[in-house]
């Protein structure tokens, strides 16, 4: 099976490809010819995991998935969620000024529970399926650790006592939110496969 995943980020790809094995060969955007900026303008994480695998599948007619993840925040009302990415500029992603904007916003709350969550849109001949991953914490009041990108230095996973920077990436691949989704989704392809043949 050929499965094309709507993204030309080398360090994803390679990590799904290892989870799957040899069951199911995994094409980057770029190995398709997709060379478009896909727009994500949907109001949720599955709208627009959903938006970036339609338009693989309408334009290149192969079985695709995409994902979106959010970091949701209570005390700020599951902000910044689907804008996570761009949360300090709408118009790029600047991690440090992100991460910054989520400090300043949340000093002197009592309550910093968050949580990551990343859903996967998968279209495996012509039907639609989602699969979401969520890993609950919060976050810390200043940065912590050197590993990891984006919110990693201020999200601690429950019960952890680190954030995801100081528990260095393999440790934080191993039981992040997208490690869990991916995982839903392998198992979905891989009992397909199976049935296949």
């Amino acid at each position: 099976m050929k499965l094309v995943f709507a993204t030309n980020n080398a360090h994803k790809l390679s990590e799904i490809s290892a989870i799957l094995g040899d069951e199911v060969e995994i094409l980057s955007l770029a190995d398709i010819g997709c060379f478009d900026d896909i727009a994500e303008t949907s109001e949720t994480l599955d709208g627009n995991a959903l938006q970036k695998a339609r338009y693989v599948h309408e334009r290149y007619g192969m079985n695709v998935f995409a994902d979106d993840t959010g970091l949701e925040v209570k005390a700020l009302d599951g902000r910044p969620g689907v804008h996570t990415a761009r949360y300090a500029f709408a118009d790029r992603n600047d991690t440090e000024a992100n991460t910054s904007k989520l400090l300043s916003e949340l000093e002197g709350a009592e309550d910093r529970s968050a949580r990551f969550r990343t859903v996967i849109a998968l279209i495996l001949d012509g039907r639609e399926y989602l699969f979401e991953g969520v890993i609950n914490g919060f976050i810390t009041p200043e940065r912590r650790g050197t590993d990891g990108f984006g919110y990693d230095p201020v999200f601690s996973p429950e019960e952890i006592g680190k954030t995801f920077a100081e528990l260095g990436v393999e440790v934080k691949n191993g039981l992040s939110h997208r490690a869990r989704a991916v995982h839903k989704l392998c198992d979905f392809l891989k009992e397909n496969a199976a049935a296949d043949k």
